[in-house]
């Protein structure tokens, strides 16, 4: 796999999971969401555009810093 074409997921300090890559994101019944090279998953559950993220993590205080342990 080219690293053009490598899948990448970040997550964002007190903020969104960052995807950047060729990735395809099914609801539970396997449906296709529709997505771009690069988009945000919502983390902090209070986004109004569930599954991704609206930027509502910043407005009420969301806070974690996860780290690989």
């Amino acid at each position: 796999m080219s690293e053009e074409n490598k899948a990448v997921i970040q997550i964002r300090d007190n903020g969104s999971i960052f995807v950047k890559g060729n990735v395809e994101l099914l609801d539970t019944d396997g449906n296709v969401y529709e997505t771009k090279r690069v988009f945000s998953l919502c983390r902090c559950g209070a986004s109004n555009n569930k599954p991704f993220c609206d930027g509502t993590h910043k407005s009420i205080g969301f806070e974690d810093k996860s780290r690989v342990k």
